[in-house]
Parts: C-alpha cells; structure tokens; sequence
C-alpha cells in the first residue's frame, strides 16, 4: 500500500475507499454487536423537524462510551492509525466512533456537509468502516462529489447544483472509507432490511473538539448540541 499515493488521492478527491481493509471476522463480531445492541426497529432520537427539514433518518450509537471492547480493536487498528497520520498530522486526535443504523424504508441522509466549510483548515475526518455489504439490494448508498471539499459551502436549494459527477460507493464487510468533513455528500434511501457504518471521526491538531457540532444541508445549518436550526438557506 503507497501512503503517500493515497494521500495525494485524498487531497485531490477529498475521499478514498479501500477494500478488504479490515478482518472479516472482526466486521461480523462488531455487525453483532450492532444488531444485538439495536434491533430491528429502534427509535429515532433527533426531533420531527430535524427528521423533516434534513431527510435524515440515522440513528447513531456510541459504543466507545459503553466500553465495548470490538469498536476499540478496530480504533486501534495500526494501518488506520498510519495513514490518518499520513492525512492529518503527526498531531491528530481522534474524536469518537458512532455507529450509523437505518431502518428499512428509511430516507437515508440528503446532501450535506459534516462540517461548516468556510476554514479550510479547520476539518473533521470520517473514517468509515463497513461491517456489511452495502449495494442495490441493501440501499443506503453513500453518494460523494469529486473535489467538493475544495469547493466551499455547499448549494443551497435556490442555488444550481449539477450531480453529474457523482460517485457511488459499493463498500463490502471490511471496506474503508476515508471522507473529508467538508465534502458533499448523501446516503440514499434503504430497501433492505436495515444498513450500518461506523464512523471513527478524527481531526488535526488545533480544530475544535466540536467541529462536527453543526451540520450543512441544502436547506438549514443545524446545531445538534441545542437541537435546533440555526440557519435557513433557500
């Protein structure tokens, strides 16, 4: 694996997938655990207008914070700390991990950005891991644009926004995804029976403990420590 390949991949694309990254026992130890820990039909825990004005319909989970053992195995995974440090610095930090959970017939996340956009050097890092396999058949597909962390602030619903070159994402059980915080993306609606990740977000040295605390969506800005729309967009 080039480090440095797929560090200069991330800083043109603002994102990387990278299959078979991860042991495939471990993705079917930690999908258990979610699935043991959720259910089939768990409640959402943000409010109605957030489910209304963001199209989003993910229920997170922290299993760090209960002191599950799987979700820090993976978290301390020596290749993943490597190339973070390749991307952020000799001085990131990581942030948590929250585990994403929709349920069938779920909207799935419209167009956003994980973080506000106007510092470029002030930004999270997702790193997805995959303990499913996410295609058609499943739904909950994340769908990225090439570049956008380069691109600022996100359009607005008045504002023109061309999805021609958009990329799809198939991750299998074991793939890592690698995602710049201010690169637009959605995950589209889920047909199968329900569809997972896990997000290990990380930051450079010097960004806010909080810089995933507001959100950017076509329509709002949302704050999710207040539980409250802070800007409506057109």
């Amino acid at each position: 694996m080039d480090i440095q390949q797929l560090v200069a991949q991330f800083q043109r694309d603002g994102y990387l997938v990278l299959d078979n990254f991860f042991d495939k026992q471990l993705m079917q130890d930690c999908n258990e655990a979610i699935l043991d820990h959720f259910g089939m039909s768990p409640e959402f825990l943000h409010n109605d207008e957030f489910l209304s004005q963001a199209d989003t319909e993910v229920i997170p989970w922290f299993p760090e914070r209960e002191g599950v053992a799987l979700f820090s195995e993976v978290n301390r995974h020596a290749l993943l700390s490597e190339l973070t440090k390749a991307i952020l610095g000799d001085d990131w930090y990581s942030q948590y991990s929250m585990v994403m959970f929709s349920k069938q017939g779920t909207k799935g996340q419209a167009w956003h950005q994980d973080c506000p956009p106007e510092n470029p050097e002030q930004f999270n890092l997702n790193r997805l891991v995959y303990t499913m396999d996410i295609s058609e058949h499943t739904g909950g597909l994340t769908q990225v644009m090439p570049g956008s962390h380069k691109a600022g602030l996100l359009p607005s619903n008045a504002q023109p926004m061309s999805e021609d070159d958009v990329v799809t994402l198939t991750p299998k059980a074991g793939t890592l995804v690698l995602l710049h915080g201010h690169c637009w993306h959605k995950v589209t609606p889920v047909t199968g029976k329900y569809r997972v990740s896990t997000n290990y977000r990380s930051a450079p040295q010097g960004t806010p403990e909080d810089i995933t605390d507001i959100c950017v969506y076509r329509n709002m800005r949302y704050r999710f420590s207040t539980s409250e729309t802070i800007e409506v967009r057109g």
